[in-house]
């Protein structure tokens, strides 16, 4: 195991500058490029702090508590937790993760975190909604994940729900496509009505006026399969604006009984980048991924700098399809997602 001795000796510094720039007190104390230097160093040497003696000197044990009551039932989980842990492991912190199911539980887990002396909290959702923290994570640095602050007081991200409305017509748009459906959800959630927005200003900036008629809300199954293609019959659109790939389905399955191929005679456009049905599919589904592993990276990063009090501007992010947002930022942060291109979008010239 690499010492700050041994880093001190290579850097032709004291040990205690070592310290100084390896426990992030060098401004105002250390030149700038020798603590460039010493960091420098450091990496290549492989240099790994030790968690006890660093939490004996700073009163902070380095580790985060992530809780959520879907962790264990939603399949998009994996990749805030991926993100999350990835962000943790490169900043020196572990993560404890929970899974809650219920008010009840939810205070019991919180209580044991705490026990572990935990330095700060990740709140997580596995869909965006507006929510509330809870009482017992009260006083401890907090994030929000994919999800808002009802209060507004707490740091948050969720993706841009308006912008995939946007981005995902404005494709289609520009591919060529004047009459677009949006399949959009009949549960009540916040993501619907974002899209819905988006989908809508997408056409009006088009200089096309949204058509009621061209927009329905569907559960799933046979109902879903028969509002599908009942929009097919009547209104004849050329492109389909999804608000999940698993919607996407049903037009794919609507076309094909009509003698219609998609990506030659109708465009579609999903969200999610679900593996199982994007990849699936024939042809492949164009979709806008959300940005789930961005999410929980971010998140970690935002919680460790209100931990620390610092803004982590020596954090190199990774490369991610969506772009991560700074940092320090503050309040509710909204992450612009990528429009993944594949197979199912006709383009043809503008009529």
């Amino acid at each position: 195991m690499t010492t700050m001795k041994e880093i001190a000796h290579r850097a032709g510094v004291s040990v205690s500058t070592v310290s100084l720039v390896l426990n992030n007190r060098d401004e105002g104390r250390v030149n700038a490029d020798t603590a460039a230097n010493v960091r420098a160093i450091a990496k290549a040497m492989g240099y790994r702090p030790n968690p006890l003696a660093r939490s004996l000197r700073t009163s902070r044990t380095r580790i985060i508590g992530f809780v959520s009551e879907e962790i264990a039932t939603t399949p998009y989980a994996g990749g805030i937790v991926l993100g999350a842990q990835d962000a943790a492991s490169e900043l020196g912190y572990m993560m404890i993760t929970v899974n809650t199911d219920g008010r009840a539980n939810e205070e019991r887990q919180l209580a044991a975190l705490k026990r572990y002396g935990v330095d700060g909290f990740l709140y997580a959702k596995m869909s965006n909604r507006v929510t509330t923290a809870p009482g017992g994570i009260a006083g401890y640095p907090t994030v929000i994940v994919d999800a808002v602050d009802g209060s507004g007081g707490i740091p948050s991200i969720a993706p841009d729900e308006t912008r995939i409305g946007y981005d995902a017509t404005r494709h289609l748009i520009d591919a060529g496509c004047r009459r677009i459906a949006y399949v959009g959800c009949a549960e009540p959630m916040l993501a619907e009505g974002l899209r819905l927005e988006g989908y809508r200003s997408a056409l009006r900036d088009a200089g096309i006026e949204p058509d009621d008629d061209l927009a329905i809300r569907v559960w799933f199954n046979q109902p879903a399969l028969d509002a599908v293609s009942r929009l097919f019959d009547e209104r004849h659109p050329d492109g389909f604006f999804c608000f999940n790939d698993a919607r996407a389905w049903y037009v794919y399955e609507c076309a094909a009984r009509r003698g219609l191929v998609v990506g030659r005679d109708v465009s579609v456009v999903g969200v999610d980048n679900h593996r199982v049905i994007a990849e699936t599919f024939a042809p492949q589904l164009t979709t806008v991924e959300l940005p789930h592993y961005e999410m929980g990276y971010w998140s970690v990063c935002r919680l460790v700098s209100l931990i620390e009090d610092r803004p982590l501007d020596d954090v190199t992010p990774p490369r991610t399809t969506a772009p991560l947002p700074p940092f320090d930022a503050d309040g509710p942060v909204s992450i612009h997602c990528t429009l993944i291109e594949k197979d199912s979008v006709a383009h043809h010239a503008a009529a």
